[in-house]
């Protein structure tokens, strides 16, 4: 027998004693009264060796155990930081002491009540009188350096790896922080949040291939959304004028160090601006959700000093020229774009004319380190947005880029409807021509913009991203609570 099932046939058999002691190994509740966090920053001038007098009671999860005989330590960790327990015999009493011993292990949640002290080497203790069994643990936990430093084990057990990595789950508090600030920024400038179907008869509002459902109710199919826009516009036509949703996409493509399946981003649609005032609206939102977290507007990110102060733009087809030496404009066929792929090392299959500046633009977008609006992309990118003011074989588009990463998509939004319905029929166009990615026609939008829609600047950012950006995560992974992963084959056992 492992040492694995010893432990867990060691851990049933206290199971089994504790309900024949009437003790319940899975209590219904436990009245705490402090998080740990909060008890060391009151207490953290305390000196070493000192007591006080204050009960404190508190819960969390048995991590170590130190057994001395007479005397236990144990470290205890909530859901805010760890702490170190003290139980000995004179003050918690032998019953408990022997109750400790006997049923108690590391990975077990248990309430205590006791005094806060410091020892002499320093560290905030409590000094249990008291100790309750809240759930008992059946499997062990991992060793802290060798039992889970698989990163796909880490990703698919992602409750083991939050308990054994905090400064993990502190990725994950900071994302909570990144999402209250841009609630808090949208409400500042009189945005109204939104909600709009993830069920979708027609998908739309980006060029990406989606995932596909059924509805038996009214034997159609449906798409798992890849985007909120042509909704939320919706709501400009029926007089909303700041719109925002915070929500997921479904996209099936991929998975990366960057992208993932399923994602959450921000979309809002400002009436009345073009991508001028969406590039300043966006440039203030990350400064703020920075002032928010940091204090300042410098920070580190993957071993580069980030300076939000300092904003360039710089068009696509210039970028391309820079740092491909490739002129675009030049390109006249879809053969001459496919021999450039080629050439520049990207998957030539479905590469079309249209599409080869974006694809491009992905082998060189991990030099935009400094804060970077790209612009002015070709209009065949941009079925959903604006020509450009003077020359119309550009549309209005910008896409910030930070540390490398691409943060988000934007553009003054198309809203003539006969431009627009030539568009779709464009990307029918490019669909028949290979691109899998090209957008379907909403005649239901078409009609919607018929009424009229006032001129808008829309704004697409990945959370996700943000999240990477401002907790200096290499990986989108790593900034997913629980993310994607290929499927393991199904193992069907049977305890006895």
């Amino acid at each position: 027998m492992g040492r694995e099932k010893e432990i867990i046939k060691e851990r049933l058999r206290k199971i089994e004693e504790l309900k024949k002691l009437g003790v319940n190994p899975y209590s219904y509740s436990y009245a705490k009264e402090q998080n740990v966090k909060g008890l060391q920053e009151r207490y953290k001038k305390l000196k070493a060796g000192e007591r006080t007098k204050t009960k404190v009671k508190v819960a969390g999860r048995v991590m170590v155990i130190r057994d001395m005989g007479k005397l236990i330590f144990a470290d205890l960790r909530d859901e805010s930081e760890k702490i170190q327990l003290q139980l000995q015999e004179d003050i918690v009493g032998k019953k408990q002491i022997k109750f400790f011993k006997k049923f108690i292990d590391a990975g077990d949640f248990i309430g205590v009540e006791g005094k806060i002290i410091k020892t002499k080497r320093g560290e905030l203790t409590i000094l249990v009188s008291k100790l309750e069994l809240l759930t008992k643990s059946l499997l062990p936990l991992p060793e802290k350096w060798h039992g889970l430093v698989d990163k796909e084990e880490r990703y698919r057990k992602r409750y083991l790896d939050l308990i054994m990595n905090p400064e993990v789950k502190e990725v994950f508090m900071i994302r909570g922080k990144i999402l209250e600030a841009i609630r808090e920024f949208m409400d500042k400038n009189n945005f109204v949040e939104i909600e709009t179907p993830l069920l979708q008869p027609v998908y739309g509002g980006a060029t990406a291939k989606p995932f596909k459902t059924h509805c038996d109710a009214y034997n159609s199919d449906l798409y798992l959304s890849i985007a909120p826009e042509l909704y939320l516009k919706k709501a400009l036509v029926g007089g909303f004028s700041r719109v925002y949703e915070i929500t997921k996409k479904f996209r099936n493509e991929g998975v990366d160090r960057q992208h993932n399946p399923e994602h959450m981003t921000i979309e809002w649609y400002q009436g009345y601006a073009d991508y001028n005032d969406g590039m300043k609206m966006f440039e203030e939102l990350i400064k703020y959700i920075a002032k928010k977290l940091f204090g300042k507007l410098v920070f580190e990110y993957q071993g580069e000093k980030i300076d939000l102060r300092k904003w360039k733009k710089i068009s696509l087809i210039q970028a391309i020229k820079k740092y491909l030496g490739v002129d675009v404009e030049k390109v006249k066929t879809d053969e001459e774009a496919r021999k450039i792929a080629k050439k520049q090392g990207i998957n030539h299959e479905g590469i079309t004319r249209a599409n080869l500046p974006d694809e491009l633009m992905k082998l060189f977008r991990g030099k935009l380190i400094q804060p970077t609006f790209l612009i002015d992309y070709p209009i065949e990118l941009a079925p959903l947005a604006k020509p450009k003011r003077g020359d119309p074989s550009k549309a209005e588009i910008f896409q910030p880029f930070i540390g490398g990463l691409e943060l988000a998509r934007a553009y003054s939004e198309l809203n003539d409807p006969f431009l627009q319905k030539k568009h779709f029929e464009e990307q029918e166009e490019e669909r028949k021509r290979g691109n899998k990615e090209a957008m379907p026609t909403d005649r239901d939008f078409v009609e919607a913009l018929k009424y009229g829609m006032p001129p808008a600047c829309g704004v697409g950012i990945g959370i996700e991203r943000l999240v990477m950006l401002f907790t200096n995560q290499s990986s989108i992974r790593d900034v997913i609570l629980f993310p994607f992963m290929k499927p393991q084959k199904s193992k069907i056992s049977e305890e006895k």
